[in-house]
């Protein structure tokens, strides 16, 4: 009982303590010698301090999304069916699960951001670990996305062709949709620390995976709209993995301590937080999404697809990189 009392006074104590003055005299010293500075001078130095962020995570997150633009160019050369169904399966229905669980992942952002300014270190494992268990509680309740993903887009108007290949490509995407709930968390709690390094590196191996696999599959074996997804989930799967290995094998000795069964303890709570966090991104999110379905309802609809998808893709390209910058100052 007195264990159980303690656990329980321990996780309602605020991460972040009061600064003593002396840790405010720290905060404040000038520790990159600006001051007194002229004004070039101190945004030299303010600049190559955030680019050393921002261009790994530039690096990062345009790798990322390359993986689905290559995706859609293989699709391409398949025919104008075959790419409106990668489309909408990709960005309507992975995409709509996508903002979900990267929303609720987010989360780790303000626990992870707390817990590194507050030195405990060891609870950024344990947040990842927690972050882990319910975004996959939640891919497992989003499986009918996919499963019925071919009544459902038919219901919402689409051509019957391309609701039926869509559907056929959804399955064969349930892999990547589980990769989201032990990716995102990684690149959170690894965010958090400023190992973004770490994320270009394994962002641009899975690209190369991304663009092998999908030359192999699609133009060598000829599996179609099958190879295509098959080459996305792998992709996502060896970026998933790369960084999991950094983080278990040694990257993160005071960060990761572990497996614990105390990530299983507020659970609710950490669910509710993640919850409001995925609201707020969906909201965001999927307005563009809603767009895509809408193009169904046009006389030309597989064309209209085809072409929206392809300029919002250039567009979800560019975004990247303010997205990184946003990262950064975070």
């Amino acid at each position: 009982m007195d264990g159980a009392h303690r656990n329980s006074d321990e996780y309602h104590q605020p991460l972040l303590t009061e600064p003593s003055s002396n840790d405010e005299e720290t905060i404040l010293r000038d520790e990159d010698g600006v001051e007194g500075k002229d004004l070039r001078t101190r945004l030299w130095i303010e600049t190559k301090k955030l680019w050393v962020i921002v261009g790994p995570s530039i690096i990062s997150r345009v790798a990322g999304y390359s993986m689905n633009i290559i995706t859609q160019a293989f699709a391409g050369h398949l025919g104008d069916v075959e790419l409106a169904a990668i489309s909408i399966a990709n960005t309507v229905i992975v995409g709509f699960n996508f903002g979900l669980l990267l929303g609720m992942a987010s989360a780790l952002e303000t626990l992870c951001g707390q817990a590194f300014g507050a030195k405990e270190y060891h609870m950024l494992g344990i947040y990842m670990q927690r972050s882990w268990i319910v975004l996959l509680l939640c891919c497992f309740l989003l499986l009918p996305f996919y499963v019925f993903a071919t009544p459902v887009l038919k219901l919402l108007g689409q051509p019957d062709d391309v609701a039926e290949m869509s559907g056929v490509v959804a399955i064969w995407m349930i892999p990547l949709h589980f990769s989201f709930a032990f990716q995102f968390p990684l690149q959170r709690f690894l965010q958090s620390q400023s190992k973004t390094a770490v994320l270009a590196y394994v962002s641009f191996v899975a690209l190369g995976v991304n663009v092998l696999t999908s030359w192999v599959f699609v133009n060598v074996l000829d599996w179609g709209v099958i190879g295509a997804s098959l080459a996305l989930d792998i992709s996502w799967w060896v970026g998933a993995l790369g960084l999991y290995s950094y983080t278990v094998l040694g990257g993160c000795p005071s960060s990761w301590t572990g497996y614990s069964m105390e990530a299983f303890n507020g659970l609710w709570e950490f669910l509710k937080l993640s919850a409001a966090s995925g609201v707020m991104l969906c909201l965001e999110n999927w307005y563009y999404r809603i767009l895509i379905l809408m193009t169904g309802y046009l006389s030309n609809a597989t064309l209209a697809v085809d072409a929206l998808s392809v300029c919002m893709s250039i567009n979800g390209w560019e975004l990247m990189i303010p997205l990184a910058f946003l990262a950064a100052t975070g």
